[in-house]
């Protein structure tokens, strides 16, 4: 210590550096056994036969969207499988779309919900409907806004329906557009891609997205399916995830035609309130996964706030300018594997500057939903 930093450390230098040697080894920690995984991960051989797979979209006047994508997920180069929509109360044109593609599409299934005062519901029943329609007992699940790549992607998503495996997850990544946001939008698709592939092949899993993901029909009615967390209008793809998977039953599938695309959201309010939803929402994983999401992000804000602060000192500021420099050195590395994992292009610089900011942002998000539903609940108890 005295040789590094000098002798004259007071006691505030001398904490500010204990928290930041903490938060960088914390750092580190994560990126070398979870985030790295991703880097050279290795697909394992895939399974023999091609399973019957049902693929499963909710729409809610979606028309637009499933004209211009339904038709990637119709043409996939598959033998065996349905496509179910289920048309969850659309007041657009979605029902006139779904059965002009119909007479295309023979394995193209309609499930209509009809709109009813009394009986008010979210994504979770229109999903729980179209798989009590499901004849396979594969469910491939993705959204009504988002196309596959290639007519290849339920192909290789199945190469890793196995014999005692429950879930698959995989990529949803969002098309490349101009401006910030696009760019905010696609680097934190990329990084909790890195956090949820890395804790699956950690043996950890926690959570998948809806874009791309499959489990079994049997083990959804085995385990009761959204029973627990049907009255949250968020969890759809993560809760049944967070409850049930395991390192046993839980493969990921990160193959290049494997990727599904979606159109990212166009404006600030509407990519924050869907932030704020996702992120309310792992207030109900397992506490284990709880404490791993939070000390990550978590000790980025002290060793980014120590950083500052231990400059503003001008303790040893080539130690720490050196420990810093490593630390970005590791995190461009890993990313850049993660790019090209996951086909995703010119972020890698941007990532820096939404490496620092990530934390911070998010923070706000989590407390401003906190504080929106608790200003709802003292309204309507006044």
């Amino acid at each position: 210590m005295i040789y590094l930093f000098g002798p004259d450390l007071d006691l505030f230098e001398l904490i500010l550096l204990i928290l930041f040697g903490l938060c960088l080894f914390t750092q580190l920690f994560y990126y070398f056994f979870f985030f790295g995984r991703l880097a050279y991960y290795k697909t394992p051989h895939s399974s023999a036969h091609k399973k019957p797979v049902s693929i499963i979209i909710c729409a809610k006047d979606e028309a637009t969207n499933l004209k211009e994508h339904l038709p990637s997920i119709l043409s996939q180069d598959y033998p065996d499988y349905e496509v179910i929509v289920v048309n969850d109360c659309s007041e657009d044109e979605t029902e006139q779309v779904l059965k002009s593609l119909k007479k295309k599409h023979k394995h193209l299934k309609i499930s209509t919900i009809k709109k009813d005062k009394k009986f008010g519901h979210g994504k979770k029943f229109a999903l729980f409907i179209g798989i009590k329609a499901a004849k396979n007992d594969w469910l491939l699940l993705t959204d009504a806004d988002c196309y596959a790549e290639t007519n290849r992607w339920l192909f290789t998503m199945q190469k890793s329906f196995k014999k005692n495996v429950s879930f698959v997850l995989g990529y949803g990544g969002y098309e490349k557009g101009k401006g910030i946001l696009n760019q905010v939008i696609r680097y934190d698709t990329i990084f909790i891609a890195m956090q949820y592939f890395g804790f699956a092949l950690a043996g950890i899993p926690y959570m998948g997205v809806g874009r791309n993901l499959a489990y079994r029909r049997s083990f959804f009615f085995e385990n009761r399916g959204f029973s627990t967390h049907m009255h949250l209008k968020s969890g759809d793809d993560d809760l049944f995830i967070n409850a049930n998977a395991n390192k046993t039953n839980t493969l990921i599938e990160i193959g290049e035609k494997s990727h599904i695309r979606s159109v990212p959201k166009k404006t600030f309010s509407e990519w924050a309130k869907q932030k704020r939803r996702h992120l309310t929402t792992s207030a109900y994983y397992k506490n284990k996964h709880k404490f791993l999401l939070f000390i990550e992000p978590f000790s980025r804000i002290i060793f980014y706030t120590t950083l500052i602060l231990l400059l503003i000192q001008w303790v040893s500021p080539e130690v720490i300018i050196g420990a810093f420099l490593f630390r970005t050195i590791i995190q461009l590395t890993f990313f850049k594997f993660a790019m090209v994992r996951l086909n995703e292009k010119e972020l890698l610089l941007s990532s820096f500057l939404f490496d620092i900011l990530a934390p911070f942002y998010n923070l706000i998000f989590l407390l401003s939903e906190k504080f929106l539903v608790q200003s709802k609940r003292n309204e309507y108890e006044f």
